[in-house]
């Protein structure tokens, strides 16, 4: 008999994000990890040993397609190349499958746009995968800004980086078209929790880069325009000491959320004041925003509710990224709204 409280889970690519993203389907409550496919011959396996031991019954497959076409799997994860994340997401929608597709979605606003059309056609839920976005230490941001206690944000600053290592160069061997670089990587998160504190669509993006012999960019810094004296100032890099922050100034103060990407057992830390002369450091309890992803996405599905990262929202965070890569292009503000 099927367990309705709980969505069967399918990942689609043994990449290394599985690492966290493995324990994160066993690890939740409303989820069951039913198998994994790779195109490298034996990786799938080796994957759910290396990751997932103890998990039994869970499928193998050296054929993506094998995977879509398993009819015990309602939900895929999508963790494959950059290049690769539109078309695998369209063909999983085209088999009934609700998709989890890391970020980014795609490298295009139109492809975007044809999986909305797509998911809507099919009657599945498709969501980008930003896992830090369900870590509860940026609900707790939201709040203090609700509360008025930073007063109007007027800017937010977001920096990411660590230093490349080899086994990771992968990530510099396609151009910015293929999906490679720092900006498909991790700039993708800085411009996603820039975006999170601005309600509205910026009017111009200019931006910055360092690139090296593939045409991927390697660093690179800009600034989001929203109009009327706001802004949002993003930088990262693979050159730079590990960094994962942001910080939110208003009118009254600002707050500061120091670690972004959390481990399982790390203890997150904010600090916030204000200019009344208050300082705060609040430490809050540790969890796991892979599990919480893969919770609040299994429910979603399971009780016909909206994602909290809706599609639109992915097409806003790609046109601010195309944009930001057209300006380091040609060394000059893009703008996208009069």
């Amino acid at each position: 008999m099927t367990n309705k409280s709980k969505l069967r889970w399918g990942v689609l690519g043994a990449a290394r994000v599985n690492e966290r993203l493995l324990p994160a389907i066993v690890e939740a409550q409303n989820a069951e990890l039913v198998g994994i496919a790779s195109r490298r011959p034996g990786a799938a396996a080796q994957t759910l040993a290396q990751y997932a031991p103890h998990q039994q019954h869970v499928r193998t497959y050296n054929k993506l397609d094998a995977l879509l076409d398993d009819a015990e799997v309602e939900a895929v994860y999508l963790p494959l190349a950059n290049h690769e994340h539109a078309e695998w997401t369209l063909r999983a929608i085209e088999c009934g499958k609700h998709v989890l597709c890391e970020k980014p979605m795609a490298l295009t606003v139109a492809d975007i746009e044809a999986i909305k059309a797509a998911a809507s056609a099919h009657k599945v839920t498709v969501m980008e995968g930003f896992m830090y976005r369900f870590h509860p230490q940026h609900a707790r941001v939201r709040e203090l800004i609700r509360l008025g206690t930073i007063g109007e944000v007027r800017s937010v600053r977001a920096s990411y980086s660590f230093m490349m290592r080899p086994a990771r160069m992968y990530r510099l061997a396609e151009s910015v078209e293929r999906g490679g670089g720092a900006m498909w990587d991790i700039g993708c998160y800085a411009i996603h929790s820039a975006r999170m504190f601005f309600d509205q669509m910026p009017v111009a993006v200019t931006a910055m880069a360092r690139y090296v012999e593939s045409g991927a960019d390697s660093a690179s810094s800009g600034i989001i325009d929203y109009g009327e004296g706001k802004f949002a100032h993003f930088d990262f890099s693979f050159e730079r000491a590990r960094r994962c922050e942001y910080e939110v100034t208003g009118t009254k103060g600002g707050i500061v959320c120091h670690t972004v990407w959390q481990l399982p057992g790390d203890v997150p830390v904010i600090s916030w004041w204000t200019e009344d002369g208050r300082q705060c450091e609040e430490r809050l309890p540790a969890d796991s925003h892979f599990r919480l992803e893969i919770e609040h996405f299994s429910n979603c599905v399971l009780n016909g509710k909206a994602p909290a990262l809706s599609l639109e929202d992915a097409q806003a965070n790609c046109q601010v990224i195309v944009a930001a890569l057209q300006s380091a292009a040609l060394g000059r503000v893009v703008k996208l709204a009069d």
